[in-house]
């Protein structure tokens, strides 16, 4: 009986000992964390320098910005130009979203063609941001699509820095896709920007418009670094609509975005004038409505 027992035993050892190992692994499997990918979903309002995406950001949203353009080198002589705008945003809706902002202006100009030599800072104006979401980049659509529109009242001229009473604004296509799911995006604006201003002590209003199309690539090369270039293409007319060609001019540049957490970004831009002439010049590039190199710095914080 004894002989027996002992059989019984060694068998139910021998036939337990697959069983757990078998649950032992599946134990294990169970016990490992799933893959994470990094590179989550990015907005791409600010994703491509001078161009601008197509989000609008979430609903609730609420940020403050911190915007710097600057412009550099006429055809002759020193010029500077430096603008910093102090922005709020808020996106009330999944739609919409809106931006206040207060402008002050740095002009260093000495020994430029056709303007007054100046070094002065000053208040320069108020504007607002309105954007509209009409297509929603996901998966059930490709391609992103924003139009926006952004009125200014300005106080100085922002090529001379004299003293003038403006009022304009920025009309803007947006689109943009992802070529590569969460790694690479394209986006391309269209943009219409006409303004009337007066000098203080003028009788009449001057107008003008400059009308533009610009197109970016961006890649990220880490989970917060993007970076990128742009083409922008700019045609300059005195009169509204279109009326009197005054010039034309063709940027390049490179771009870079960094997400410093999920709250706080830095977009950077800078661009040169490659080709471009003014109307009624023989020359290469056009300093007299545009200038030689510009650049784009914004730093957001989101509450």
């Amino acid at each position: 009986m004894f002989d027996a027992i002992w059989r019984f035993r060694r068998y139910s050892v021998r036939t337990a000992a697959p069983a757990i190992t078998l649950l032992a692994g599946v134990t294990t499997a169970r016990a490992q964390p799933a893959a994470v990918d990094d590179y989550l979903e990015v907005d791409s309002k600010y994703l491509f320098g001078f161009t601008k995406g197509a989000d609008i950001g979430a609903e609730g949203e609420k940020a403050i910005e911190f915007e710097t353009t600057a412009a550099f080198q006429k055809r002759h002589g020193t010029y500077r130009m430096i603008e910093q705008e102090f922005e709020f945003e808020a996106v009330p809706t999944q739609f919409f979203a809106y931006e206040l902002s207060a402008h002050s202006t740095y002009h260093s100009i000495k020994g430029v063609d056709g303007l007054d030599d100046r070094e002065r800072t000053q208040f320069s104006g108020f504007s607002t941001d309105l954007r509209y979401l009409l297509l929603g980049r996901g998966p059930g659509s490709p391609v992103g699509l924003t139009i926006s529109a952004q009125p200014e009242w300005t106080r100085v001229d922002g090529t001379s820095g004299i003293r003038t009473r403006g009022y304009g604004t920025t009309f803007r296509l947006a689109a943009d896709t992802e070529l590569v799911a969460n790694r690479m995006y394209a986006a391309v604006n269209l943009i219409y920007h006409p303004e009337i201003a007066k000098e203080f002590g003028a009788t009449s209003w001057t107008r003008g418009s400059t009308g533009g199309v610009t197109g970016a690539l961006a890649y990220r090369v880490l989970s917060k670094l993007t970076m990128g270039g742009e083409v922008e293409y700019y045609r300059a007319y005195d009169g509204l609509g279109f009326k009197t060609f005054a010039g034309h001019a063709l940027y390049v540049g490179p771009t870079m975005h960094i997400q410093f957490t999920g709250k706080t970004m830095l977009s950077l831009a800078v661009s040169t004038q490659v080709y471009g002439s003014a109307a009624g010049e023989h020359r290469s590039l056009d300093l007299t409505n545009f200038e030689r190199y510009h650049a784009n710095a914004k730093l957001e914080f989101e509450f």
